[in-house]
């Protein structure tokens, strides 16, 4: 993180944009480093008091998130930095509710530069998923989507996956919600070693698919009051 919040936060002022960025830690035993670094770099800081699982630890920061665009990616920042771009340019000019990394798509990188063990249990994981529970294809894992702030606001709110299945009841929540969705190539900057693994987490991400369709049905995902 040392070394690419960095270059995130140079290249925003490059570009004379307003923003914030949110670092959430969670549980992590690094006995204060990240918030020391977090606040260093005068971006707002969250911690959980204990692992909770990604999903947990990313809805947390998107809803303390304030603009009116929120954007999350992985704290390594895989992507190449204009990649934000793009993503805000779909997102406020093109008024896109929802904009999608995805690594299948011509143009990306990402599946060229990982293990392909990884990339074997990424595409039956996504075949499942399209299969079963989002009505068609889309790379679900990838570690970047953007919303409007009104999205963002609903879509945390009545998420219940904790793990790394919870970019799958993002995506699940805005088809049922007939939000428009846009998927865009990425190209891979860097990549630091994944906290994903095929068979420790597999299992349970598949779980996870049910609970969705489940949740679903007991009618767990209604849009909250205003």
């Amino acid at each position: 993180m040392r070394n690419n919040v960095p270059g995130l936060i140079a290249y925003f002022k490059q570009k004379n944009l307003s923003f914030e960025i949110i670092i959430v830690d969670d549980g992590s035993q690094d006995n204060g480093a990240t918030k020391k670094l977090a606040e260093e770099l005068n971006c707002v800081f969250a911690a959980n008091e204990k692992n909770a699982g990604k999903g947990e630890a990313v809805r947390r920061g998107m809803m303390l998130a304030k603009g009116d665009f929120r954007i999350f990616t992985d704290v390594d920042i895989p992507f190449e930095y204009d990649a934000f771009d793009r993503f805000l340019e779909y997102l406020d000019e093109k008024e896109f509710d929802v904009v999608v990394g995805d690594r299948t798509l011509k143009g990306s990188s990402y599946f060229t530069e990982i293990p392909w063990i990884r990339k074997v249990g990424s595409n039956i994981f996504s075949f499942i998923v399209g299969r079963f529970v989002a009505g068609g294809h889309f790379d679900t894992q990838c570690g970047m989507k953007g919303f409007k702030a009104n999205v963002a606001e609903d879509l945390f709110a009545v998420g219940r996956i904790k793990g790394f299945a919870f970019d799958v009841e993002l995506l699940y929540i805005s088809l049922k919600r007939n939000y428009d969705i846009k998927r865009l190539p990425v190209v891979l900057r860097c990549q630091e070693g994944s906290s994903v693994s095929v068979l420790r987490h597999g299992f349970g991400m598949l779980i996870d698919l049910f609970k969705i369709k489940l949740n679903h049905l007991r009618k767990k995902y209604a849009k909250r009051n205003a």
